[in-house]
């Protein structure tokens, strides 16, 4: 999803390996696997970042991020 990253392609695709296998294990559609996925964001957003301003801040970073890379998908 970003363009620029402090993490190696490596480490994002076996993050991202997992998480298919876990949303293929429970056979979820696609509307159960976004709520989840959503969810999971949350969690993080409010789990590690206490200023409700940052966070807010870091949703819409992340919102636009999902958007620019749905344009570039293939």
């Amino acid at each position: 999803m970003a363009t620029k990253s402090k993490y190696q392609d490596k480490q994002i695709d076996a993050l991202l390996n997992d998480f298919i296998i876990a949303i293929e294990k429970h056979k979820a559609p696609v509307d159960l696997s976004l709520m989840a996925l959503g969810n999971m964001v949350t969690n993080i957003l409010v789990t590690n970042v206490q200023n409700p301003q940052q966070r807010e801040a870091l949703a819409d970073a992340f919102s636009s991020a999902l958007k620019n890379s749905l344009k570039t998908a293939k």
